[in-house]
């Protein structure tokens, strides 16, 4: 069960980490701290912790994951963006950037955000 409500989450997942470890000359080069590819990390990061708060809540195989799915699914996310951000120091024309980090980080507060608004507050 695990894997049925966490498909899209673990799909995501792997897309971002092919996105983010691309080797650095597929890359356009964007220095600008308020460049598109930070509002583009902000953006994946967001769309993965929501949805793994949804995965998570829905899910039965692991009960410490049903009972606290905000705090496991940002932590998640959190590190699994600071892990991809530092990974890219290993990848051939590639740099681990401080405000990558930043706005993955953002990313993931915005994710929590939007799962508030759409299904505690029913605002969406």
């Amino acid at each position: 069960m695990f894997f049925r409500y966490n498909l899209f989450a673990i799909a995501w997942a792997i897309i971002i980490f092919l996105l983010i470890l691309m080797p650095g000359a597929e890359m356009p080069k964007m220095d600008d701290v308020f460049s598109f590819d930070k509002f583009a990390h902000t953006g994946v990061f967001s769309v993965l912790t929501f949805l793994l708060i949804i995965g998570f809540s829905k899910q039965f195989t692991f009960d410490f994951l049903r009972r606290n799915p905000v705090k496991w699914s940002v932590l998640f996310s959190a590190v699994y963006g600071s892990v991809l951000e530092l990974g890219q120091a290993i990848v051939p024309d590639r740099y681990a950037n401080f405000y990558d980090l930043v706005f993955n980080m953002m990313g993931v507060l915005l994710g929590y955000v939007l799962y508030l608004l759409v299904y505690k507050y029913h605002f969406v």
